[in-house]
């Protein structure tokens, strides 16, 4: 048994009332984070404006701080003057845009100093009212309503109809394993949303075979093919509704669409037809979702050792041939599934590392090739004269790796590697003939230089 914190989304279905005060409450809550960012922004310049005049330290301008707390503080003095209508929604409203402010301020102070990895971070920018509508709401009357299983309770908007039954989360508070911390409203496809944040305690089943090791290869041509032999499919989601979607884009650009450069306004064709659009990527989104669950699922169910590969989807996703295909697919999502959902049930995940040779080592005897193109879809070892498919391959490879991983007898798939002359043509400068199959480089082409070695003085 453990601890964690679970989604609950429900979709909803308000009366327009309903619908007006929830666009109120997310329009309060950007108002709230414009408020706050730019009086920080504004802050930050003339802070930035004296240092370029080589003010000294001591004579700049206050520094305004940009905590949660600080940031509820300050709108609290303001609010009667620069939002008389504040009273209309709940404070909570106002609170979730400072929050979300004081949020993204700190990650971009630690981006700059380092203390935050990944790529630079930008500052942060102001929020339009095409924006994405969302408002947290943590405190006042957030839940489920007893009486029945298709109403939730929110502050001043009051009880809200479901769309779907929330019968699995009133079971678990009722039994006391579950609590709702928080609560968020947001818009996404034309349909309000409706996502409780509940700290539950679960006691999930332990895999079937706790002894068992799979190794999980992820591609275009099938969606994963596991180190068992079992091949799961590609359903290609987006690509089976290109077609509806080009004829959507071309009906909207014979439409009035907005422009900034002459304030022009947008027809209401025109928003139909975007709305059209947003509900068949909603489609595509809820589709490859369920697949990818259903899939890891399945895995942390039966397995106790589960091995996938560090893959830089971001990096692949560059390549314009594929790109669509490769976001299609899901891979990053697929890993965060498998992590949380082998957390609960104590199963073990091994990460591969990224430049891990699954494809290119033969699972037979260990020998590697130098190069494996992408068009060469069965593996052919050199040395044992194995045929095997190539993702099949790399998925017993990874099954292997985790052998070695967790400190047992490593497999011939994780032996040393041949060196081939064709891996280092380097080695073989004895040899007149050029080309990969000798060894020796090859001239360099026009408009190309020759690398030459670094010599010491």
């Amino acid at each position: 048994m453990s601890t964690v914190l679970q989604a609950y989304r429900f979709a909803l279905d308000p009366t327009p009332q309903q619908q007006a005060d929830l666009r109120s409450h997310c329009g309060g809550q950007r108002y709230a984070y414009n408020w706050g960012l730019a009086r920080n922004k504004a802050n930050l310049d003339q802070r930035a404006a004296e240092k370029s005049y080589d003010v000294p330290e001591i004579q700049l301008t206050t520094p305004l701080p940009w905590s949660a707390y600080s940031l509820r503080k300050d709108w609290n003095r303001a609010k009667a003057a620069v939002a008389p209508w504040w009273s209309e929604n709940s404070k909570e409203a106002y609170s979730s845009g400072l929050a979300n402010l004081a949020t993204a301020l700190t990650n971009w102070q630690n981006s700059r100093t380092g203390e935050r990895r990944g790529r630079k971070l930008s500052f942060p920018k102001f929020r339009g009212k095409r924006s994405t509508l969302s408002c947290r709401v943590t405190t006042g009357a957030i839940g489920l309503v007893d009486s029945d299983r298709r109403h939730v309770k929110l502050p001043r908007i009051g009880t809200v109809r479901t769309h779907e039954s929330t019968r699995k989360l009133a079971r678990h508070i009722e039994r006391g394993a579950a609590r709702i911390r928080s609560a968020t409203v947001s818009r996404r496809s034309g349909r309000w949303f409706c996502s409780f944040s509940v700290e539950i305690i679960r006691s999930d089943p332990t895999p079937s075979q706790p002894d068992s090791v799979v190794g999980v290869d992820l591609g275009l041509k099938s969606l994963a093919v596991l180190s068992t032999g079992r091949v799961i499919p590609n359903p290609k989601h987006l690509e089976a509704v290109q077609g509806r979607l080009r004829r959507l884009n071309r009906q909207a650009s014979r439409r009035i669409g907005p422009d900034k450069a002459t304030a022009q306004k947008p027809s209401a064709r025109w928003r139909k037809t975007q709305a059209r659009v947003a509900k068949l990527h909603a489609q595509v989104a809820n589709a490859r979702r369920d697949g990818l669950h259903k899939l890891t699922t399945s895995l942390v169910r039966e397995h106790g050792v589960i091995v996938l590969e560090d893959l830089n989807v971001s990096g692949m996703i560059r390549n314009r041939f594929l790109a669509r295909h490769i976001a299609d697919v899901g891979m990053a999502e697929l890993r965060r599934h498998v992590q949380y959902k082998s957390a609960r049930r104590g199963v073990q995940m091994i990460i591969a590392s990224r430049w891990y040779p699954s494809s290119k080592t033969c699972s037979g005897c260990g020998a590697m090739k130098a190069k494996l193109p992408l068009r060469v879809r069965a593996f052919h070892c050199d040395e044992c004269d194995l045929v095997i498919d190539r993702d099949l391959n790399a998925a017993h490879n990874l099954a292997a790796l985790a052998i070695e991983t967790t400190g047992s007898t490593s497999t011939a798939s994780c032996v040393g590697t041949l060196n081939k002359p064709d891996g280092n043509p380097r080695k073989t400068r004895n040899l007149r003939a050029t080309g990969t199959a000798t060894g020796r480089p090859a001239q360099p082409r026009a408009g190309q230089r020759r690398r030459r070695k670094a010599t010491t003085a």
